[in-house]
């Protein structure tokens, strides 16, 4: 079998198909959170567990654990219990915690 693009240019086109973009990660961007961060910052804050919420994406707990890691660097916590609050007060990830 011989490649006719490389992967990136594959990736590219299977993206298009589905009708989605790859986001442009410039600085101001660098501390939003993805989709999949959002969903997963979402489910422990409602008090999921890690294999909980990977249960219910279909995706292994220590990927859940690699995403929280993200939400928690992005968002400046430290806990759930801190995540919980930032996605309560409707900070997101517009800067550092006000704490």
């Amino acid at each position: 079998m011989t490649r006719t693009a490389p992967i990136g240019g594959h990736t590219a086109a299977e993206l298009r198909a589905t009708g989605e973009r790859a986001r442009a990660r410039t600085p101001e961007t660098a501390v939003d959170l993805t989709p999949q961060e959002t969903r997963i910052a979402d489910l422990a804050a409602a008090g999921a567990s890690d294999s909980e919420i990977a249960a219910q994406l279909f995706i292994s707990p220590s990927t859940v654990d690699y995403h929280l890691r993200k939400v928690f660097r992005k968002l400046h916590v430290t806990s759930r219990t801190q995540l919980t609050s930032r996605l309560r007060s409707g900070s997101g990830a517009d800067g550092p915690s006000p704490e």
